[in-house]
């Protein structure tokens, strides 16, 4: 069931730059929602996930994400808001001179967690619900593509996100695995976090339904008929 609003844009205007990508962009997502995104590539989907997230700034209209307000975020309150985001990208973004574990750790250390206990408590958990209990130990590349995915978004859990967003988090896998991170990220969202994900593949939009909004022609709208 969604709750309270999470994420509030209001006639947001999107830039790249000086390039107006997305405009007039209104919308809220719920906690405990799951949202697609959708539309052809270089349509804004990536941009309004960045504007989401604070790479790109707003500029015109208002918008909230978690408690914090985007148009009067300074720039030492951004790691704040990213600490309330899990965000998961479609290359994986893993270091890949390190194990598993040694990866959830750097994000760890790198966001402020000091007690070696709680860390590794908190390492094991988030694994486990990726179905990666056995895994730590491994480098990436012992990984198949899907498992590497399941790793990155045990990383974009470590903190306890109120909000995740993944961008074509399953543009690099195969079906099946492609089928097991929607899945996943489906199970997340009844855990009462909000999940925005990015697409252009809708071949399992019928087993996993769900609010679907698409990037085109410049604007963000609800979609009730999937393109061709």
């Amino acid at each position: 069931m969604a709750g309270e609003r999470i994420i509030e844009l209001d006639k947001v205007s999107v830039y790249q730059n000086e390039n107006l990508i997305l405009a007039n962009v209104t919308l809220s997502v719920s906690t405990g929602e799951f949202v697609y995104l959708i539309g052809k590539t270089g349509s804004g989907k990536s941009s309004l996930l960045k504007t989401i997230y604070a790479e790109l700034p707003v500029r015109i209209g208002t918008a909230r994400v978690t408690a914090y307000d985007l148009r009067r975020l300074r720039i030492h309150e951004v790691p704040f808001l990213r600490r309330k985001l899990g965000i998961i990208f479609q290359d994986f973004q893993l270091l890949m001179d390190r194990s598993v574990n040694d990866n959830l750790l750097f994000v760890m250390h790198a966001t402020g967690w000091k007690d070696k206990r709680q860390m590794q408590k908190r390492l094991l958990e988030v694994l486990a619900k990726v179905n990666l209990g056995n895994k730590g130990p491994k480098m990436p590349h012992q990984l198949s593509g899907g498992e590497q995915q399941r790793v990155a978004i045990a990383r974009a859990l470590v903190n306890d996100p109120e909000v995740i967003l993944a961008d074509e988090p399953t543009g690099n896998l195969d079906p099946e695995s492609s089928e097991g991170i929607i899945s996943l990220l489906m199970d997340i969202s009844k855990t009462g976090r909000a999940v925005v994900m990015a697409t252009h593949n809708y071949t399992f939009f019928d087993k996993y339904p769900a609010r679907t909004l698409i990037c085109e022609k410049g604007k963000v709208v609800p979609v009730t008929n999937l393109p061709e």
